[in-house]
């Protein structure tokens, strides 16, 4: 892909944006950079580029004229509805994002993960197999570091595993990585999707490109994923919790098994796993089937999944303080998510709740609070959505907090000793955060001044 003197717009000036657009300078090619924000929100994040010749449309997204761009690179946050977008398309210009442009530049194998939920954890996971196994391994794309930032520097005997989102694979063309793993699929960024069923499909381009000698690792017991084994043209491994298989990886009489061509091979007692609750051991299981297809051994799986810790802000225990345990799981970004971290405590729940909706329906989440919160603290955009859904459920004890500190602040005054103060929001950050990290580490700092 020779990009030398190519004039390329690039849609979107956030972490992606900014990554694709050092990468095209660096490509020597003629770069625009366009964003609807106003140069001064920036806080001068944009300076440096701006200063080494890239052009600047902020504020309003510029035409897409004929003969004026010959690249389009769209960021994953930017719906594809925008004007610059759909005139390029209209106009015959090629539209893509920075996993496809990664991709292009690419020199090693990838394995590359989506899912509604659990796709960070897998993707950090497998990771952590790769680099025990003693490969070199690149772990990035929605997860930690741009790809295009550091595809470069890995080879074609090393490793890249990549979390990708829905929004990313909307702008693959000729991706393929050699495994991909869909961990679930579940309602989630209807509000820019429209249906389960374009969901789906922007999910199932994961393997639009695979062949036979490339794998689609799939959960058995989630039926929108299972269905897709018709469509791939990868090795369907199967990995399941409920289910014995006739091939793949599953769970037997409380042990981890791998099923490959007949072949029976224990990996490990699931107690032993580190990381906690039913959806973990499924992002086990998913990773762990990965793993194995390239050569991963029992011994080593069993040794990784023994010690790895988990993920960042994904029920992740900050502290405990007068007997209360207080967790961190701003990851829960939909009511699914949510679910999963309510179903991994037996104790009593201080739950704190809300956000920016993504087309959901709490329902379910309200009702399973019901079974296993003491109270629920209420906040965000979408509080009056979540309080309608509780009050449903039954749920009498409802505070509402105007702010994201005074959230934290009611969640411990109702907390008493044996009970868990659980951030799951179910929503998005956006209203009030940049991204659910900010979140987490805010709830963080609160936490650890309440000591």
């Amino acid at each position: 892909m020779n990009l030398k003197g190519k004039k390329i717009l690039v849609v979107g000036a956030g972490k992606s944006g900014i990554s694709v657009t050092r990468f095209l300078m660096q490509k020597e090619a003629i770069v625009t950079l366009t964003d609807n924000r106003d140069r001064d929100q920036f806080n001068g994040e944009l300076d440096d580029l701006l200063v080494s010749g890239v052009r600047a449309a902020l504020g309003n997204y510029p035409d897409v004229a004929p003969g004026l761009f010959d690249l389009v690179v769209v960021s994953p946050g930017v719906p594809l509805t925008v004007a610059p977008v759909v005139s390029a398309r209209e106009r015959g210009v090629p539209v893509t994002g920075e996993l496809e442009l990664a991709w292009r530049f690419a020199r090693t194998p990838f394995i590359a993960i989506t899912g509604t939920n659990g796709k960070t954890t897998t993707t950090a996971l497998v990771g952590e197999i790769f680099k025990a196994a003693g490969y070199k391994t690149l772990v990035g794309g929605n997860i930690g570091v741009p790809l295009v930032d550091v595809v470069e520097d890995y080879g074609p005997e090393d490793i890249i595993v990549a979390e990708v989102s829905s929004f990313q694979l909307e702008t693959v063309e000729l991706f393929r990585p050699r495994v991909a793993i869909i961990t679930n699929i579940t309602p989630d960024h209807l509000d820019r999707h429209g249906t389960m069923e374009a969901y789906t499909a922007a999910k199932a381009r994961i393997f639009a490109r695979q062949e036979a000698g490339d794998y689609t690792v799939l959960n058995y017991d989630d039926p929108k994923t299972r269905a897709l084994a018709g469509i791939t043209g990868g090795k369907v491994i199967f990995f399941s919790r409920r289910h014995i298989l006739e091939e793949g990886v599953f769970v037997r009489e409380g042990n981890m098994l791998l099923r490959l061509g007949g072949i029976d091979q224990e990996i490990m007692p699931v107690k032993d796993i580190a990381i906690p609750g039913g959806h973990n051991l499924e992002n086990a299981l998913a990773a762990a089937a990965a793993a194995a297809v390239l050569g991963a051994s029992p011994e080593l799986l069993e040794l990784t999944l023994k010690t790895f810790p988990g993920v960042a802000h994904r029920l992740e225990t900050v502290a405990e303080i007068n007997g209360v345990k207080y967790v961190n799981d701003s990851k829960g970004t939909n009511p699914e998510a949510s679910i999963k971290a309510l179903e991994a405590f037996d104790s009593p729940i201080v739950l704190l709740a809300g956000g920016r909706n993504k087309g959901s329906d709490f329902t379910e989440f309200a009702r399973l609070a019901g079974k296993k919160a003491r109270v629920m603290v209420i906040l965000g955009e979408c509080a009056a959505e979540i309080e309608q859904a509780a009050r449903q459920a039954g749920i009498s004890s409802i505070l509402k907090a105007a702010s994201f500190n005074e959230a934290v602040l009611m969640a411990h005054g109702a907390a008493k000793p044996g009970d868990v103060v659980l951030l799951s929001p179910a929503c998005a950050s956006w209203d009030m955060f940049k991204n659910y990290e900010e979140r987490g580490e805010l709830f963080r700092q609160i936490v650890s001044g309440l000591k």
